[in-house]
């Protein structure tokens, strides 16, 4: 090992005195709920992203129940989902209702696997969610090509500024979904966002998260009649984010591509430098793909590896290096295997997946000797 024991953490977020002067006006102006910071948030947001809309929300999980919901799924529908996911992207669709079907996934990107989509269909499946995992573009011709007149919701929690084929997430589906938790690379706390190119959707997703009032509390307060109440013609969620968030997104957002190109930096460092590990396979950036780095996701090869990777895990955990699995597969979660009889072995990508994966850390707060440091802890093992 390396001389002094460090603790380097699996993800934190890069944010400091901009961040902090940023809120200054919210809390000035006693405009806190969402407002002018969230508009301009959006705005940004769906400027870097090249799409239409973009309608700002608590978080991701509530951007995919939002998101189905606009697309009118509901009880007796199927949606699609990755076996290998954060459990919220099934969960949005019971929220809803409907019924998540599994799909498995490829363990060497950790996407949606294309070739298990087409038997998963029936008559009842609406949508589809494809997961960007870990700030990966799932490979959407594929899937398209899979899974023809499904409604595509794309779950890109972890893949702001990613992009396929020149294609921005959130532009690759009929509505995307992110994340801005602080494991994210970047933050507003909590918080999420989903995007459309469709003006119908985007009018709808103004009216859902905002209780289903047909105007925003913005518009009714800046309006020749702020006493009167708006009309509610359908119901929806309080689902806004506030204009604190908005406005440390505005400075997030700018810092995006900056975070992106230094984690992709570090990524290549770990891949070459880890070459000679034969039981660990760092993870790939495909031909025509932009990764978005949120995190960096291994493999374990336990036929070749010296132990588990648990084990190696709390090795690392010993000398005060932060891992973890990549996610979890879904189908193997108590609830899910329980309510619809799922054995591991159903998805054999996805429990492969869950086992053997394990992520390192990669984030903006990072300097080369941590990484030298995580690099040198991995070789050590034998």
């Amino acid at each position: 090992m390396t001389k002094e024991k460090r603790t380097i953490h699996i993800a934190l977020p890069c944010t400091g005195e901009e961040e902090w002067q940023a809120c200054k006006e919210p809390l000035m102006t006693g405009w806190l709920t969402s407002g002018p910071k969230v508009r301009q948030f959006e705005g940004d947001f769906a400027k870097m992203h090249n799409v239409d809309h973009a309608c700002a929300v608590t978080s991701c999980t509530t951007a995919i129940h939002m998101a189905l919901a606009a697309l009118g799924v509901g009880p007796g529908d199927e949606v699609l989902v990755p076996a290998f996911t954060w459990v919220s992207t099934a969960n949005a669709v019971l929220y809803c209702g409907a019924t998540p079907v599994f799909v498995d996934v490829d363990p060497e990107t950790f996407n949606m696997n294309p070739t298990d989509i087409a038997h998963r269909i029936t008559a009842r499946t609406k949508a589809i969610i494809p997961v960007h995992l870990f700030g990966l573009c799932a490979d959407m011709d594929a899937i398209k090509a899979a899974a023809p007149g499904l409604k595509i919701v794309e779950d890109g929690a972890c893949a702001a500024g990613a992009s396929y084929k020149g294609v921005f997430a959130g532009g690759l589906g009929d509505l995307g979904t992110f994340s801005f938790h602080p494991r994210k690379s970047v933050t507003t706390g909590e918080g999420g966002m989903v995007t459309t190119n469709d003006p119908e959707l985007g009018a709808k997703l103004e009216i859902l998260r905002n209780h289903g009032a047909s105007i925003s509390e913005e518009m009714r307060h800046h309006g020749a009649k702020p006493y009167l109440l708006p009309d509610f013609n359908v119901m929806g969620f309080n689902y806004r984010m506030t204009d604190l968030q908005g406005a440390v997104g505005v400075v997030q957002l700018k810092k995006l591509n900056a975070f992106i190109d230094e984690r992709a930096k570090w990524a290549q460092y770990y891949k070459e430098q880890l070459a000679e590990i034969d039981w660990l396979r760092t993870p790939t950036e495909p031909k025509g793909y932009r990764h978005g780095w949120q995190s960096y996701p291994c493999f374990v090869d336990e036929d070749k590896a010296p132990m588990k990777r648990n084990d190696i895990m709390e090795i690392l955990k010993n000398e005060g290096i932060a891992t973890r699995p990549g996610t979890h597969a879904v189908h193997m979660l108590g609830f899910y295997a329980q309510k619809y009889n799922i054995k591991p072995e159903d998805f054999p990508g996805a429990q492969a997946s869950n086992d053997f994966s394990m992520s390192i850390p990669l984030h903006n707060k990072m300097e080369k000797e941590d990484f030298d440091y995580v690099i040198a802890a991995l070789k050590s093992i034998k």
